[in-house]
């Protein structure tokens, strides 16, 4: 008798179910469970590994399925369940590469779908009822998986179909496969190496089979009906839709349902004042937010965030504490502060996903989390916005490679990139989501209408009225990203004084041939210079403009077009040179 057999209904598929049937399908599922624990036991653990996707550029297969499948508000809560579900299953699968050969199973790779590892209730088919079940939802990951497979010409170990027709899945074109721990599974193996995606867009679950190389596959194989199948001519129905009020499983009156809910979450990091002027608009008393510190408590600046109640607040500050070691440890500039950063940080971003719940629909999230949130597939079926404060790493990432190859004596040009897979995380999540968020005027024009632009902040500052004079404030550091090697140059060739505000952190004769006075008051200053290739927060720039001293800078710089700006492309010398010559020229002079 195999075990599907021993699981076949018979008359209680066609009649409502019993506490007495129930009892007997109980029964048999813990054999059927043991049974299988054997055998699994037996084999030994699973062997497979995961992959970054560079290596395996090639699309084998795919395939999209609705994560809203039941828009009824009776059933919300479940749809909710059934998509985080649909997230930690997806983390655990998503990179595995299957050799040529090898059987890939469903549950082995999963694991048990319980509380303790995350799993919520959705809904799962059981005797040809729809019922709450922990880890409820799972069936659309399997029949995708076993679409893929039969995709990519894979050989079908083990295939179950469902016992009823869930309206609008896969059962209804037959080509479905039913999941229940850990005795009915799914397992294929490919005739070739392939890498496993399981990810959730916006809306969709996305199952895809890569390969490191091109390939010839078979034709999809014809769908092969499990023994279940000749029990699903009907519809399987939940308790909303079925009327049968005297079933001993009928949910009276809603009470065994999730509440329909639809959670926002904010998840921030540095305390910009643009952003907590956003956050105290866009948020409501019923939302969560997540920060590194309680910085206000603390009375820590970074991290101040004043933005008014909300209904759970959560914060990471062994991770955050961590951060501030590691990057005092590493210093001021270099590959190495940069790699603790990214790692604190991804450290900050896991901690605090713990506040992304099921019945959380929508995310706010700071650009510095997204990557590793998108990796572990907590953005997926959710609004998302992004708080931007720099560029897109990859095209951040290729600035400066471009100015590293012009300018191979400047180190600092090309001293860290991050990993690939990080640039690709981010580059992904940006695609998908629904709005970025930034002051940054650079920044906003990438994203055309999904972009909300704020207003700087801008300082306060008395008038003042504007001096010709020939010295000059650089806000540094002294690195090429910042332009101080196009200032210097400029500098000396009009004989002008630099007031350098930031580190030396090209050595100490980096301002050699340029007449330099220590950081004090502005006072006397006829501009202050930022040629930068890369800038996120221009905030000695604003004051300049506030209190009405001329400012010099690049598009990078992030500020728009305004009175008392001088944009000037990022490494024209000559045009840096024009600039400075207008504002630093004595009243009256001719230029």
């Amino acid at each position: 008798m195999t075990a599907l057999s021993l699981l076949r209904p018979g008359p209680p598929y066609r009649t409502r179910p019993t506490r007495f049937s129930s009892l007997v399908f109980g029964a048999k599922a813990v054999i059927l469970r043991a049974r299988r624990a054997v055998r699994n036991l037996a084999a030994g653990p699973p062997l497979l590994v995961k992959a970054e996707a560079p290596g395996f550029p090639y699309l084998v297969a795919e395939s999209r399925s609705s994560l809203w499948a039941d828009e009824t508000l009776a059933e919300r809560g479940f749809q909710l369940g059934k998509n985080q579900n649909l997230r930690i299953a997806c983390r655990a699968l998503d990179g595995l590469v299957i050799p040529a050969g090898t059987v890939f199973s469903v549950w082995r790779h999963l694991g048990a779908p319980i509380a303790a590892r995350g799993y919520v209730p959705g809904r799962m088919l059981k005797q040809g009822c729809m019922v709450p079940s922990v880890g409820g939802g799972l069936c659309q990951l399997s029949n995708a998986l076993y679409d893929v497979a039969l995709q990519g010409g894979c050989r079908i170990v083990e295939r179950h179909s469902h016992s009823r027709i869930i309206p609008g899945s896969a059962a209804a074109a037959g080509r479905d496969a039913t999941l229940a721990w850990n005795y009915v599974d799914l397992r294929f193996a490919p005739e070739q190496e392939l890498r496993l995606s399981a990810r959730l867009d916006r809306d969709s679950l996305v199952i895809r089979l890569l390969a490191p190389a091109t390939t010839a596959t078979r034709p999809v194989a014809p769908v092969e009906r499990g023994r279940g199948a000749a029990f699903g001519s009907s519809a399987a129905r939940s308790c909303a839709t079925c009327h049968e009020i005297d079933c001993f499983r009928h949910e009276e009156g809603g009470a065994a349902l999730p509440q329909p809910t639809g959670r926002r979450v904010f998840l921030v990091d540095e305390a910009w004042p643009e952003f907590q002027a956003y956050l105290r608009e866009a948020h409501r008393p019923e939302d969560r937010l997540g920060l590194p510190l309680d910085g206000a408590r603390l009375r820590l600046t970074r991290y101040a965030w004043q933005v008014g109640r909300f209904a759970e607040t959560a914060s990471a500050p062994v991770a955050t504490l961590r951060r501030s070691l590691a990057l005092r440890r590493a210093g001021l500039q270099g590959a190495a502060r940069r790699r603790a950063d990214l790692d604190a940080t991804s450290r900050i971003a896991r901690s605090l996903a713990r506040l992304l719940t099921a019945e959380v629909t929508s995310i706010t999230v700071a650009q510095s989390y997204l990557p590793f949130l998108f990796r572990e597939g907590h953005l997926g079926g959710r609004q998302v916005s992004v708080l931007m404060t720099r560029l897109p790493m990859t095209l951040l990432q290729a600035r400066l490679d471009s100015a590293a190859a012009a300018y191979p004596e400047r180190a600092t040009l090309a001293d860290f990139r991050a990993p690939a897979w990080v640039a690709e995380a981010e580059a992904e999540a940006l695609a998908g989501a629904d709005r970025i968020i930034t002051p940054h005027a650079e920044i906003a024009a990438l994203f055309g209408d999904r972009a909300i632009r704020l207003p700087w902040q801008m300082p306060a500052a008395g008038p003042r009225v504007p001096v010709r004079g020939r010295r000059i404030v650089f806000p540094g550091p002294t690195v090429a990203r910042k332009g101080a090697h196009a200032l210097r140059d400029a500098a000396a060739a009009l004989g002008l004084e630099v007031m350098a505000l930031g580190a030396e952190l090209e050595g100490p004769d980096f301002w050699r041939g340029v007449d330099t006075v220590p950081a004090g008051d502005w006072a006397g200053v006829a501009a202050v210079v930022q040629p930068a290739l890369v800038e996120e927060q221009p905030r000695r720039l604003l004051r300049a403009l506030a209190a009405g001293i001329p400012v010099i800078a690049t598009p990078a710089c992030g500020i728009g077009p305004q009175p008392g700006l001088c944009l000037i492309p990022p490494g024209d010398t000559a045009a840096l040179i024009a600039a400075l010559a207008e504002v630093t020229a004595p009243v009256g002079s001719i230029r």
